[in-house]
């Protein structure tokens, strides 16, 4: 279940989501097939140690962060996973390895990758690994103001080559915050 802790930081705001049942799905490319769209339309959250500050860096589902790049945009001298005992009391309502984007909320500044920029729609974890969350992306970047910029590495040819279902199943609830 999403932790009332997001649902009330989203309403607060007026950023109308959408919630999402799924079977279990402990990646992101789980969470594509458990809700049957295609991984570019799923933004995970990845904890990167960037000197020693935490960041969630937001990247498809389908995609590596890669470190050099986090490094370099960030200015910083390394850039690293984070090992889960250095992030899992900034998120103590969620699930480990459910870690939402909202660093806002959690403390935590955010970077997202800008190929995600371009999709209308953010479907990504929201502290849960049966059930995720809907956005627009207009309305994420607002809530959240990310520093947008490339932090993928290239795609294997295997993931280049998925299949890209375009629908999912129905929504649990809309907020039914406006617009």
């Amino acid at each position: 279940m999403i932790p009332n802790a997001i649902q009330s930081y989203l309403r607060r705001h007026r950023v109308p989501f959408e919630r999402y049942a799924h079977a279990r799905a402990v990646t992101a490319m789980e969470l594509a097939d458990a809700l049957d769209v295609p991984g570019w339309r799923v933004a995970k959250s990845v904890i990167v140690m960037a000197d020693r500050q935490p960041w969630i860096v937001v990247v498809p589902a389908m995609s590596a962060v890669d470190l050099r790049q986090v490094r370099h945009t960030l200015g910083v001298r390394t850039a690293r996973l984070a090992a889960e005992a250095e992030f899992v009391d900034h998120f103590p309502d969620c699930e480990t390895g459910a870690e939402p984007p909202f660093g806002e909320l959690y403390g935590l500044p955010v970077a997202m990758d800008e190929s995600l920029s371009v999709n209308e729609r953010l479907l990504f974890r929201a502290g849960s690994h049966e059930e995720a969350l809907e956005m627009r992306f207009q309305d994420f970047a607002r809530l959240e103001w990310p520093l947008v910029a490339s932090f993928t590495q290239p795609l294997a040819k295997e993931e280049e080559e998925a299949e890209q279902r375009p629908s999912y199943r129905a929504p649990l609830e809309d907020s039914s915050a406006p617009a």
